[in-house]
């Protein structure tokens, strides 16, 4: 630092260079909102931005972009098998991204979706093991029930720590999923293990009653069903109820919900049974429609991707059925892009990369151009 400078700093002047910046600053500044929300284009923008990224990637390594997408697009929508497989994935897809949107309204970060439908797929499963001689017909509704009640009560055991002892939901939801699938892995690995199975982590085969039925000769099932009527009953609940009124004011503002008189902890405890007992139907669909039985590995982390389904959608319910329906389509074509060298891990680089476009673009969307006064 030259001595003028130095001189101009001790009397509290900016440094000869600090001016000329001063003289050249724009006249606009960009300024941090809280209370703003993102742009409604900025999910497309923020799809856009992830697929430019990868593609840098895949251009890098010697791949031609377009010839991947395009694999990946044929793949989960060129055929009536590959869309019949891309709506198998986005049922669990839907279901448990309606209960983190269900939860994110009124800021409660449910992280547990994942443990949730593990223990609604073993809650499912045990209807099959310990009551095998229920009545055909009563299996698929009590095994629905069983599928959300254990659900519910999963999401339970993160709302009741947070409004009683003030826990931080993102911490006990988290490590709730490595307890569900610790769970689901002692289970398959031990006491339910197919003794028939060759040693194979799984329980024995569902009878065809404990079977959700499928559409014409696809292995897509009824569980399409529950994930659409869950989707209306969400739309219907938070748009015409006065349950719903209040919890767009608690997401809104807490502090004058609370002033208001409504109940904030009751509501935490209520959005987290609704959001846990959707992904324990989910859970049940793909044990009792997809698998037909409980065996290890029975998500591939659907209750992580339904984190970016439901921001994708920017919680919009009728907005899920469609980004359910794309990253299912993305996992779908991740597969068939093996055959051209590529891994199938492949649609997950791409989700990630969604996500962290989005994360991103929901930031920026936080600011705002404001002029320098």
């Amino acid at each position: 630092m030259s001595r003028n400078t130095m001189a101009d700093t001790m009397q509290g002047e900016p440094p000869a260079a600090g001016r000329a910046r001063t003289g050249m600053r724009l006249p606009y500044t960009m300024q941090y909102d809280p209370g703003k929300k993102g742009a409604w284009w900025m999910p497309l923008a923020s799809v856009a931005a992830a697929l430019l990224l990868c593609a840098l990637f895949l251009g890098a390594s010697g791949m031609n972009p377009l010839e991947v997408y395009a694999k990946m697009a044929r793949g989960a929508f060129g055929s009536s098998f590959g869309i019949s497989e891309t709506l198998v994935k986005a049922i669990p897809l839907l279901l448990c991204g309606l209960g983190v949107a269900a939860a994110y309204r009124i800021s409660v970060w449910n992280i547990g979706a994942e443990g949730q439908l593990v223990v609604g797929a073993i809650a499912a499963t045990a209807v099959t093991i310990y009551w095998p001689n229920l009545p055909g017909a009563l299996y698929i509704p009590v095994m629905v029930a069983a599928g959300i009640a254990a659900g519910a009560v999963w999401g339970l055991f993160t709302a009741y720590p947070r409004t009683r002892f003030g826990v931080n939901e993102l911490i006990t939801s988290l490590m709730l999923n490595y307890v569900a699938l610790l769970l689901l892995d002692y289970l398959v690995f031990g006491p339910w293990r197919d003794p028939a199975g060759f040693n194979f982590p799984g329980t024995p085969l569902f009878t065809p009653e404990q079977q959700l039925m499928t559409f014409g000769g696809t292995r897509l099932h009824y569980g399409l069903l529950f994930a659409l009527i869950a989707a209306a009953i969400f739309s219907v609940f938070y748009s015409k109820t006065r349950w719903g009124y209040e919890m767009k004011l608690l997401g809104a503002n807490p502090l004058a919900a609370k002033y208001a008189g409504i109940s904030v902890n009751r509501h935490i405890l209520l959005v987290m049974l609704v959001s846990g007992g959707l992904a324990g139907l989910a859970g049940m669909s793909e044990v009792s429609g997809v698998s037909h039985r409980l065996m290890y590995g029975i998500s591939p982390g659907y209750g992580y991707t339904a984190i970016i389904v439901a921001w994708l959608a920017k919680l919009n319910p009728w907005g899920m059925l469609v980004t359910s329906v794309f990253v299912g389509g993305l996992i779908v074509g991740g597969y068939s892009v093996q055959t051209i060298g590529l891994p199938s891990s492949m649609s997950l680089m791409l989700q990630g990369a969604i996500l962290l476009c989005l994360i991103g673009g929901e930031m920026l969307g936080k600011y705002k151009l404001v002029r320098r006064s």
